[in-house]
Formats: C-alpha cells, structure tokens, sequence
C-alpha cells in the first residue's frame, strides 16, 4: 500500500476562481481510494477574470508572457495554501486554464506554466495534460472519465456540471465520455442580468416559466445530435448557442433561465440515455460541478430521465475535478496510462502531461 500527497489545480470554463485540492490518494492491491483533508476556491479578481476572459484575441507575446504570470500566480496561491494548512505534499497536478481548444485541428491550449509553478513552489508539476490526445487524434476532453472508474466505480455515470456539462460510463466494458453541452456558462450570464454571479439555488429559475419556442429553438443545435466523441469550447457557445437565445432577448429574464435549466437537464438526459437504452433505469448517476448544487437544475434532469440522480457532498460537488487530475498526475509521474481512448476518440490509449522539477523521490 502506497500513499501519495497531491496538490491538484483546476481552473474551469465558468472561470469562476482556482480549485485547490490537497488529495491523499492510496494504491492498495490496484484499487486506489482518495480522501481531500483541505480544499478551497480561490477567486479570481477583476483584473484576473478579464485577462482569461480576453486572452484568446490578443497578440502572440501577451499569450506568452499570461501563462508564464499566471503560472507564477498560480505557484503563489499554491504556498499560501501550503503554509495555511501546514502541508507536505510530493506533487502538484495542474489542469490549468483553457484558453484554445480545437480539437478538429489538433489545437488546444491551457495556460499556467509548469515551470513558473515549480520553481515558486519547490514541488514537481505535472500539467499540460490533453495535448497528448490531441496529437493521437482524440478530443483531449473528456479526460475526467478514467478517474471516474477508478475512484467512482460505485456508480453507474458520473456527469460534471460545470461551464459545459459531460458524461463518462461504461458502455460494453468500454469507457465513453464526452461534452453533452453548456451548462454554468449560459446560466451564469443570464444571471448576471439580475446582478449575480450565478443563479444561487436557482431562484431565478424557479420564478419563470419554460419557453417552448425558445427550448425547441435550442435542442434544434446541430451539435446535440452529434455522435461522440465530441468536445466544446467558448467559441461554440459564442457562434452556435449564444445567438439563439439573442434571438429570444424579448422574454422575461426569469423565464429565459428556466427555459435554458430545461434545455440543459433535457440534454443531460439524452447524453444518459444514449449510453443506455433503458432511459437510464436502474442505474446510478452521480452529479458534481457547481450546477449540482442548483436544486432546480437537478429536479429537471430527474424529471427527465429513469436513472437515480445522486447528489453527493459539497467536497466532492466541488473539487472532484481537482481530485481527478491530481491522480492524473500520479498515474503520469509512474508511467501509467491516464487518457483513455474510448473516452476521447483517440487511436491509442496515452500517458499524458508535462514534467517539471525533480520527481526522483516519487516511486512506488
């Protein structure tokens, strides 16, 4: 039985702050186990949420010189994390932040360099994970799903709920996950018109009524009807999605939120029940990411679908992204496979990400 100590660093699409995990992950007889003693979010400042926000439109040496800054930022908030929890830990895994992702032409980018990190925090760094899939042909997303069957086996899917909504679960013995489509992101912005952040306990929603022109409008997105593997970014929710939901900016706030909560748990149904064809009877689904906390988001998809919809508690809500990538991180340290090709598309399973610092005293 070994135990590792791992600092696992994920910066989602809702761009919403830093998800700081401290995992200890266990490797007893092939089964791992997990348990995250400290974690926090830290948020992003306006100058922070802007630079992310706009990196992608600017020139080529402000690209450079953000992830080398970002990467030191994240180093930063990293020590202080360390230091107020008196931690000892062997490794950081960083997920970074995406700023490209065009999986069509072998492209994606996520910002904070490994090396800035290292040397600000003395510790070894994994990070750049999904370019390696890429290259092999796959999507480079979904990665989260092999830490689904080896830390979450207990259930039948596991679904995200983050700025984009995705799925993992085993389909014939096989592992499948892919982006079944926005969820925080067209959330959040709609609840910006009321002066919030995010719509908290989906209060907004649960005032408004379902716009069915505009819902059919939406399921009517040629992506949805996509076959996986399949992967999203910003730039989708800028050109495809964002402009049908302009086309209906005449109905009330309320119910342009609720119909969009509808849109989401209808889709987040059809990405179950198109890994099973018993609309997800008898089987298990646990929900994380920031929307699982959204009560009025969770009874639609249940309303929507056979299978049990499992809630856990707020830690894993919250940080089991950061957990995954954390044991990402060791199963790349040990050369163990870590991206799945069944579950991105790819021609070959891989063992992704990049190195920095000493990892002599990280063995099995």
């Amino acid at each position: 039985m070994k135990t590792f100590k791992v600092i696992g660093l994920m910066s989602g699409s809702s761009m919403d702050g830093v998800d700081i995990a401290y995992c200890e992950l266990t490797l007893n007889q092939n089964a791992w186990s997990y348990a995250i003693p400290y974690a926090e979010t830290i948020p992003y400042d306006e100058k922070w949420r802007v630079r992310l926000s706009q990196l992608r439109s600017q020139v080529s040496l402000t690209y450079v010189k953000t992830d080398v800054y970002y990467g030191h930022y994240l180093g930063q908030i990293t020590n202080n994390f360390i230091k107020k929890h008196n931690l000892s830990p062997d490794l950081i895994a960083s997920h970074g932040h995406t700023i490209f992702h065009y999986p069509e032409t072998r492209i994606t980018a996520q910002i904070g360099d490994g090396s800035a990190i290292s040397a600000v925090t003395n510790l070894p760094v994994v990070n750049d994970f999904r370019r390696i899939d890429l290259a092999n042909g796959g999507q480079g997303a979904p990665l989260v799903g092999i830490g689904d069957q080896l830390l979450f086996n207990d259930y039948d899917y596991c679904i995200n709920l983050g700025g984009f909504a995705n799925i993992s679960g085993l389909v014939n013995q096989n592992l499948t996950a892919f982006d079944i489509g926005p969820c925080n992101i067209p959330l959040n912005r709609v609840a910006r018109d009321f002066g919030q952040t995010f719509d908290n306990d989906g209060l907004i929603a649960s005032e408004g009524t379902i716009n069915y022109d505009l819902l059919q409008a939406l399921n009517k997105i040629p992506f949805f009807n996509q076959k996986p593997p399949k992967s999203l970014n910003r730039d989708w929710i800028n050109q495809d999605f964002w402009p049908v939901v302009r086309n209906y900016n005449d109905i009330n706030p309320n119910d342009k939120m609720k119909t969009l909560v509808d849109h989401i748990a209808f889709q987040i149904a059809q990405g179950i029940h198109q890994l099973d064809n018993q609309n997800g009877l008898n089987k298990k689904v646990l929900l994380s990411g920031g929307s699982a906390l959204n009560p009025v988001l969770v009874e639609h998809i249940q309303t929507h679908t056979e299978a049990k919809i499992i809630v856990p508690e707020k830690q894993i809500i919250e940080y089991k992204e950061s957990l995954i990538f954390a044991l990402l991180g060791i199963l790349r340290v040990h050369n163990m496979t870590n991206i799945l090709g069944s579950a991105t598309g790819s021609n070959i399973n891989a063992v992704g990400g990049a190195l920095h610092g000493n990892f002599s005293k990280l063995i099995f």
